[in-house]
């Protein structure tokens, strides 16, 4: 394939339009958390991925998978959960069997949070999908988006 090559364009562009669907929309989300409930989308990300943790085997998340499930370097993540537990929203101890190992868990005043910024969230993906609809470009991969079902855990 060469710099030039159309299939390469035609990635490039698809590429371009994936690219700028995720941006209007997490613009768009930013916009409507940090206005209703002071959370940026990363913070709720990362309060909704902590909050689905339980006790015992497999139930606590490492911190690199923390990592990849909101998409944040690892140190990145680490500043994010530090500025959270400073507001209480969550809250950090050692593993009872390996005093190696450092649970994140998130507190009442943060699952309080987390309901009510839900529906905010909900609806400004809502909205953000139905405007980026209207645009020729983003109307197939906004189709593609809502007929993708959540992945079953393994």
């Amino acid at each position: 394939m060469t710099a030039t090559d159309p299939a390469l364009t035609a990635l490039a562009q698809s590429w371009c339009a994936l690219s700028l669907l995720h941006g209007r929309i997490e613009a768009h989300i930013e916009r409507a958390l940090q206005a209703g409930h002071d959370l940026s989308a990363r913070e709720y990300s990362l309060l909704d991925v902590l909050s689905r943790q339980h006790d015992g085997d497999g139930g606590h998340l490492q911190m690199k998978q923390v990592a990849d499930a909101v998409v944040l370097s690892q140190s990145a993540t680490t500043r994010l959960v530090t500025r959270l537990e400073d507001r209480g929203l969550l809250e950090r101890y050692l593993c009872p069997t390996d005093r190696r190992g450092i649970y994140t868990n998130v507190t009442a005043a943060g699952l309080a949070l987390l309901e009510a910024a839900r529906p905010t969230n909900d609806t400004a993906l809502r909205e953000a999908l139905d405007e980026a609809a209207k645009n020729p470009e983003l109307a197939p991969l906004v189709r593609v988006v809502e007929t993708l079902k959540a992945p079953v855990p393994a």
